[in-house]
């Protein structure tokens, strides 16, 4: 075969959950943030916000555990009965989030309810995804191509440190989205949340960086062992450069460069996480190669792929340029 078929599936996956990270990212965001709105009008707003792009926004999610299953089969069967508990979890609250998302504004009496429940089904979906992040980077224990390990593996002190990481970051996002969609006091009042979500944040991926190569040997060796020190060390500069946008931005009170400094950030850390996975797509012993489907059906797979995503980005990009600007208070989701 003239491509590295398993390569390329690699690479569609990752960018269909990084995707899904960028994108559902600052609209769990918003939900997490829900409880801090002082008025109605405001929780409207914000809701409004993302009311045009949050269901599309979830492709991405669909888009990479199904090509999973259909590519990396092996990796598939492996992953999911070390982390059945937070996927399913995620997946109930994403659930439940988009009743919540339809129901209050369909009623008066039971609105505060279902404002709680928005908020509550973005915290759970983010802090779940964090946490199957770092059982990830913690490894799941394989012998003879079958999970091993415990029922309660994925829930460890280090898991738990990245669902708060996530959930911090997805604020962030959030916050700096609302920037973008505001104005007035509801802007006011997110630029003084990116104050606080922008260095919970960053503390939360030093820890995570310092911690994570000693994890293990292999993760270490990636990062140190020379010469791939030389290009290893790039993700650290950048991400204190888009730090440095972020908080140049801020004080300049614009209206796009915190986001889009926030996107840079997460970009730069799930690049991190791909320098330490490689090859390996389940560690510390699933390799890639080991994982994927015969050639055969990846090659039939990306078939149908080459053409769906081009479509799938051409909708989402039409749908942000279609509801771009500020939203009105007046107008929205009703």
């Amino acid at each position: 075969m003239m491509f590295d078929l398993p390569f390329i599936w690699a690479g569609i996956i990752a960018f269909s959950i990084l995707t899904y990270v960028i994108l559902d990212g600052f609209d769990l965001g918003v939900g997490i943030l829900f409880p801090f709105a002082s008025e109605d009008q405001d929780r409207d707003v914000m809701m409004n916000s993302i009311a045009p792009v949050w269901d599309g926004n979830e492709t991405w999610l669909v888009m990479g555990g199904g090509g999973l299953f259909a590519v990396f089969p092996l990796a598939y069967a492996t992953a999911l009965p070390a982390l059945y508990m937070p996927i399913t979890i995620m997946l109930l609250a994403l659930i439940f989030r988009g009743v919540a998302f339809e129901y209050r504004w369909r009623t008066q009496r039971w609105e505060r309810v279902w404002d709680i429940s928005f908020f509550g089904g973005s915290f759970i979906a983010a802090l779940m995804q964090g946490i199957v992040l770092g059982a990830l980077v913690q490894g799941i224990e394989i012998e003879n191509r079958q999970y091993v390990g415990g029922w309660w593996d994925w829930l460890t002190p280090f898991s738990v440190l990245t669902g708060f990481a996530v959930v911090s970051g997805y604020a962030l996002l959030g916050s700096t989205w609302l920037i973008i969609k505001t104005d007035g006091e509801l802007q006011t009042r997110m630029r003084k949340f990116t104050w606080i979500f922008a260095p919970s944040t960053l503390i939360f991926i030093g820890i995570i960086s310092v911690v994570t190569p000693f994890l293990n040997p292999v993760y270490f060796e990636h990062w140190f062992a020379f010469p791939a020190i030389f290009y290893t060390t790039a993700v650290p500069l950048l991400v204190l450069y888009s730090t440095w946008r972020l908080y140049d931005g801020l004080k300049k009170k614009g209206d796009f460069a915190p986001f889009l400094s926030s996107l840079a950030i997460f970009v730069l850390c799930f690049i991190g996480v791909g320098i330490s996975f490689y090859p390996h797509i389940v560690p510390p012993s699933l390799t890639i190669a080991e994982a994927a489907a015969p050639d055969s059906s990846l090659l039939f797979t990306l078939y149908g792929t080459a053409i769906l995503i081009p479509l799938i980005l051409s909708y989402t990009a039409y749908a942000y340029w279609v509801f771009r600007g500020k939203v009105d208070p007046k107008e929205g989701y009703h």
